[in-house]
């Protein structure tokens, strides 16, 4: 079967890929949409650190084939958006439900692949979406209605549950707050359009790139600016909260400068793993938050399914992220107009 492979030189779509059967707790899923997003290449460029031969992607949709021993919360036929997420379910933090701080969800990459002759092939985020096929927990698929476009509900897995998340379950913006995203690619469009269902009064959007302001807006930004500079003539007093959604430690610190009283600075774009920000310490005294999020801090079994009904009320937006949808086989162009923004998210499709 086909697949997107790095081998810690170079990125290869392949046709030589087999994946094993479903365990006990497991399900196959026959991919047809993912998308292509930033984590994915950063493991290329070493952004983040993986170990290889892996084959890439993370944010998925498809249709189930087959279920292993124990799952009957899906069956073959069932249409599915992907987690990353597979938690235990059992320990302190999943019982909490915080599934994203599971140690069993973090830092343990299984193979379930093989390529060729070559032998195992790590999985990605424990999903490995750009492949015809793959083996997920069972708690990891999420059913969505068939209504829904695969190509649209494959956003769902990450970009939306990781922005959305960050705004409804990290921050809890309220309504009447005000809020900066610094930041408008796949995470922070996503970002907008939580603090929109979330009801917040001022949404302030800030990229270097003017284009994306039409974009912006049509997700919820109330203002676009294209330099953090103009913040504080829009909100003199300073931003209730300010998501950092590319990556960068200077954007950090300009996140932490905006807030205003008892403001969140909430980070979501993934730097170097060995970077290091700077701030004022005493700019945090007025009950000030610095906030780590990772994956929105969601639980997929309730968040997907939620922001599945809310994409048909016509209140979560999924369609309008889809700026561009590739056959596998143009993997390179689809990361080149990744690389150089041209597109809010890029689609690859089976």
């Amino acid at each position: 079967m086909r697949g997107v492979v790095f081998d810690g030189e170079q990125v290869q779509v392949v046709d030589d890929l087999a994946v094993r059967q479903p365990g006990p707790g497991e399900v196959l899923v026959a991919i047809a949409a993912a998308g292509l997003c930033h984590s994915d290449l950063s493991v290329v460029d070493g952004t983040i650190p993986f170990p290889v031969p892996v084959v890439l992607g993370h944010e998925g949709a498809g249709v189930v084939e087959a279920v292993g021993a124990g799952v009957t919360h899906v069956a073959p036929g069932d249409h599915v958006a992907l987690s990353t997420l597979a938690n235990c379910g059992t320990c302190a933090e999943c019982d909490r439900g915080r599934p994203t701080m599971c140690r069993q969800a973090i830092g343990r990459p299984g193979k379930p692949f093989t390529r060729g002759t070559a032998g195992p092939v790590h999985q990605f985020a424990s999903n490995s979406a750009f492949a015809e096929r793959t083996v997920v927990k069972a708690v990891q698929a999420v059913r969505i209605p068939k209504d829904i476009p695969l190509e649209s509900a494959a956003l769902i897995g990450c970009g939306v549950l990781t922005g959305v998340g960050a705004v409804l379950n990290r921050a809890r913006v309220d309504h009447g707050d005000s809020v900066v995203v610094i930041g408008t690619g796949g995470i922070g469009l996503n970002v907008l359009q939580g603090a929109r269902l979330a009801g917040a009064l001022r949404i302030v959007a800030v990229d270097a790139n003017p284009a994306k302001e039409e974009v912006a807006r049509q997700f919820g930004a109330t203002d676009f600016l294209t330099s953090a500079q103009g913040v504080r003539d829009l909100l003199p007093t300073g931003a209730d909260h300010a998501f950092e959604c590319v990556g960068r430690v200077e954007l950090i610190r300009q996140a932490i400068d905006l807030l205003d009283r008892h403001g969140q600075a909430i980070l979501l774009g993934v730097p170097p793993a060995t970077a290091e920000a700077s701030f004022l310490v005493s700019s945090l005294y007025l009950d000030k938050s610095v906030l780590g999020c990772r994956y929105g801090s969601s639980r997929p079994q309730r968040d997907i399914a939620l922001y599945a009904e809310l994409y048909r009320q016509r209140r979560l937006l999924l369609d309008e992220l889809v700026t561009a949808v590739y056959p596998v086989e143009d993997f390179d162009k689809a990361r080149a107009d990744a690389e150089a923004g041209r597109v809010a998210r890029a689609v690859l499709t089976f």
